[in-house]
């Protein structure tokens, strides 16, 4: 009897290359369809300026493979889709007003022929003055002032920086504001991890005691105990749950980039350490804390948050995304804009008081720039979703900052009642020295 031909054993636990590489491109198809359909029906950019800006310097993985990927907008049912591979159908995001753009799940089929009303080219000015609308905004910074300004876009805070926008405030007034060319004060674009400070800051305006157990519905079972519902929602503002990922920090593609949801993925992870006892930078436990609140507020209340503080500050030009079952992904997923954000860190210098309405509890503002627990092994501390700042980065005691991927800065100097708005797209090895660039526009001011 002949023998068998001969065959390479393969481990069960092996992942072909062909396989990593299918999976590479799902991922990059929906970054590039989630960018594409934020930029465009969000903020109503063009495809060649989000092509040029945001899907330039991305992950590496990516970064060679978006660029071959060919792109379709379907203004009649709002959406953009990505072709990728020749088995599965194409990456998939949709507009839908009020709720930005939700990216599917990779081999979706349930593309719809229903016609929605074209997203606006932009919301355009709010006739309002300033803070709640853009009237009476007339900057006249020092020369000093404007030089420090200048200088954000030259690649002086940073080789290879790309700046698209800085606003400064003084006293809640706007003292300074410059955009690059094809950006103006109505022009979004991602907040990545700022999202974060407003998940935060979300959670105070909840009323939900961070104090008590998350409210995790996947984490309650029938057969016993689930050791992570001890984790508080103060343990995932403070990025100190003890939950275990793949990579400690903001990679998180499958459920910013591959249509994976909140509630499949970011409940599933197990404890790696005791919580409140590691400190551990993770897009996760904000996606966790968010989670709790839908849970603890019900459905219409839930939806209705992100409203509660945008509408109040006057912040018409931003949007939180969902995944495609419904939860915000307010770990990064967040459309705005410089003056926004201006709002935003202004409410903060204020203690969550805007126009004599206080929006946040008394003393929520000191809790959430308090460092409590452990820290991170850098510079800055971090209190409950925010980063703090002070003498050891050359700023001010007390300062703090909520601080994005790609170079999204909100600084907020409470001594000098200055707030720092630099809105970038970085590539992924540059870096903006924002305390520099804070310290540098105390002095000229």
């Amino acid at each position: 009897m002949a023998a068998a031909p001969a065959t390479q054993a393969q481990s069960p636990q092996s992942v072909r290359q062909e396989d990593r590489g299918s999976y590479a491109r799902a991922i990059a198809a929906g970054y590039k369809a989630a960018f594409m359909c934020a930029g465009v029906f969000n903020a109503g950019r063009s495809e060649r300026q989000i092509d040029q800006l945001e899907l330039k310097g991305i992950y590496p993985e990516y970064d060679r493979i978006v660029p071959t990927l060919p792109v379709r907008f379907d203004r009649r049912t709002a959406s953009v889709t990505v072709t990728f591979d020749t088995q599965l159908p194409p990456r998939r995001a949709t507009w839908r007003a009020g709720r930005g753009c939700t990216l599917h799940p990779i081999g979706d089929v349930s593309a719809t022929n229903i016609a929605y009303p074209a997203p606006p080219a932009s919301a355009g000015a709010d006739p309002r003055p300033w803070p709640l609308g853009d009237a009476d905004i007339a900057p006249r910074p020092s020369e000093a002032l404007a030089r420090v300004v200048e200088r954000a876009f030259d690649g002086s805070y940073g080789r290879g920086s790309e700046t698209v926008s800085v606003v400064i405030l003084h006293e809640g007034r706007v003292i300074a504001e410059r955009y690059r060319e094809g950006f103006g004060p109505y022009t979004g674009n991602r907040t990545w991890s700022v999202a974060k400070s407003i998940a935060g800051t979300l959670v105070g305006i909840s009323g939900v005691d961070p104090r008590r157990p998350a409210n995790i519905p996947e984490w309650k079972s029938p057969y016993g105990p689930d050791p992570r519902a001890r984790i508080t929602l103060d343990q995932l503002l403070r990025m100190s749950s003890g939950l275990h990922s793949d990579t400690a920090g903001n990679r998180t593609d499958a459920i910013y980039f591959g249509g994976t949801t909140v509630t499949e993925q970011a409940t599933s992870w197990p404890l790696s350490s005791r919580p409140g006892e590691r400190f551990r930078y993770a897009n996760n436990d904000i996606m966790l804390a968010v989670r709790s609140l839908r849970a603890s507020l019900g459905e219409a209340s839930y939806r209705a948050l992100p409203g509660r503080l945008f509408d109040t500050l006057g912040m018409r030009h931003t949007v939180a995304g969902t995944d495609w079952q419904g939860n915000y992904i307010l770990s990064s997923d967040v459309y705005t804009t410089a003056r926004d954000l201006a709002r935003l860190g202004q409410f903060w210098l204020q203690d969550g008081v805007w126009q004599g309405r206080r929006l946040l509890p008394a003393g929520w503002m000191r809790y959430m720039t308090t460092p409590a627990g452990p820290q991170p092994d850098r510079a800055e501390g971090y209190g409950a979703s925010i980063w703090l700042f002070g003498e050891r980065q050359g700023l001010p005691v007390g300062s703090y900052s909520a601080q994005g991927n790609r170079g999204q800065y909100v600084m907020v100097v409470p001594s000098h009642r200055v707030v720092v708005v630099r809105r970038g797209e970085d590539p992924t090895d540059a870096r903006f020295d924002v305390a520099k660039f804070t310290a540098d526009v105390l002095a000229a001011r």
